[in-house]
């Protein structure tokens, strides 16, 4: 019965995003009452007040064992851009004993180890299977309730949320005890109008947002973190591919190069965190640029971005909130710590973040502390939401799997290892006449790189 699953919409509280999460919501439960069955309940995660960490899922558990333990069957978690058909999501799901411990979802897999996974089932990365968040995911009461009884008798540790979706899935894998991934054909990451989605129960939106016309050149200040040592090898990367898209952009070192030119603020070099120096052009920015420029991005001079699909991406997204984008990490959720934005695949803030920020007294706790936790740590304490967008990429192409990066149009890689950057840079990230067709479908040749 659609009243026995529980529907939870991975949403965020940004005004953009909320939006297109009650949008599903009501989608659904039009679908429902079309049906003329009961409605089922409906969730949106950025709602669960009490939880910094609800979009860590994991410390729900106990809540949705509680209150839906007796009379649901099955959790069905979506992103807020997946498309479900409820009828042939009801079929899919009628076909799995709901008495039993089920964790269902589209697999995916890493083709080698990767830093991003701490080097996971090096021997062999393909036998572990996650599920793609984006064609959506369900979890039988039996087995949410399993998962609860644990939560309760071992806290989850206060270490680092990095890939929720690879992380949720260890977890209940528990090492061999707890159930494997099962693949499940009708979950799908097709485009809703594609030929292949016929059979499909969910499916997902995979262009870029684009929310009217997209932000001005103008309106972008980028920011270059660089230091010395870097000015021969990475700099010229920059200048070879996005550099020319960005027209504000102004590069920080701790040496006044004026061939490139860098600007030297006073602050040295660490070799750890760079907490001070993302202080004082925060401070910059908001002191010395135009005060009309409402969006600042910071990147490191090994990040390569799309400063073109930004401009799009931030279309969506209203300057006069405080709005601190990019690809969200988390440390410490299950015992009251905090979300952030990882630095190396490019922080997007509006002026009136910064504002807010800098108008408070946190600041960094020393110039080497980790710049992108201390800043999730001060938004935390003001009590403004970091927004999260898995377009931005704290590492490089190789290290995700093909099948996540197929439903993307990416806006930023991180690193130089191993790779001929500039390639990366034209295969993934370069502006492309397809792109500029607006409602055209975008068709990447995309080498594996």
């Amino acid at each position: 019965e659609l009243k026995e699953i529980v529907f939870i919409i991975q949403s965020q509280s940004n005004s953009f995003h909320s939006k297109r999460a009650e949008d599903l919501k009501r989608d659904i439960l039009k679908q429902a009452a079309d049906l003329g069955k009961e409605l089922p309940t409906v969730l949106l995660t950025h709602e669960m007040n009490g939880h910094e960490g609800a979009w860590t899922i994991l410390p729900l558990m106990r809540d949705f064992s509680i209150t839906y333990g007796r009379n649901s069957s099955w959790i069905f978690f979506c992103e807020e851009d997946t498309r479900i058909q409820v009828v042939k999501l009801l079929e899919t799901l009628g076909r799995f004993d709901k008495s039993k411990e089920w964790f269902l979802g589209k697999p995916l897999y890493d083709e080698e180890s990767t830093i991003i996974h701490h080097y996971a089932f090096a021997e062999n990365p393909t036998v572990f299977k996650f599920p793609d968040f984006a064609a959506g995911w369900a979890l039988s009461i039996p087995l949410v309730n399993k998962l609860a009884k644990k939560l309760k008798s071992e806290p989850l540790k206060s270490d680092f949320t990095i890939d929720l979706k690879h992380e949720i899935a260890l977890y209940i894998w528990q090492k061999g005890e707890g159930p494997h991934l099962t693949p499940v054909p009708e979950f799908c990451t097709d485009d809703v109008d594609s030929y292949k989605a016929d059979h499909c129960a969910t499916t997902f939106s995979n262009f870029l947002p684009l929310c009217g016309e997209p932000v001005k050149k103008e309106d972008v200040f980028v920011a270059v973190k660089t230091c010395q040592k870097f000015h021969g090898d990475r700099i010229p990367v920059v200048k070879q591919t996005w550099e020319r898209e960005a027209a504000l952009i102004e590069y920080y070192s701790d040496y006044a190069d004026i061939s490139i030119p860098t600007i030297n603020l006073g602050i040295p070099n660490t070799d750890r965190g760079h907490c001070g120096k993302t202080f004082a052009i925060l401070e910059r920015f908001l002191n010395h640029r135009s005060p009309r420029t409402p969006w600042l991005v910071i990147v490191d001079d090994d990040t390569l971005i799309s400063i073109f699909r930004l401009r799009k991406l931030l279309s969506c997204y209203d300057p006069d909130e405080p709005v601190f984008l990019g690809e969200r990490y988390g440390y410490g959720l299950g015992t009251g710590g905090y979300s952030y934005i990882t630095g190396g695949g490019g922080m997007v803030f509006s002026r009136t973040a910064v504002e807010k920020l800098l108008a408070s007294k946190c600041r960094c706790y020393s110039m080497d502390a980790p710049d992108d936790m201390v800043l999730g740590m001060c938004f935390s304490g003001l009590g403004i939401p970091i927004t999260h967008s898995p377009l931005f990429h704290q590492a490089r192409p190789v290290d995700y799997p093909k099948g996540y990066l197929s439903h993307q149009i990416p806006v930023s890689f991180h690193k130089h290892w191993n790779i001929d950057p500039v390639k990366v840079y034209f295969t993934w990230l370069a502006p492309s006449t397809e792109e500029s067709l607006n409602g055209k479908k975008i068709v990447y040749n995309r080498e594996d790189l």
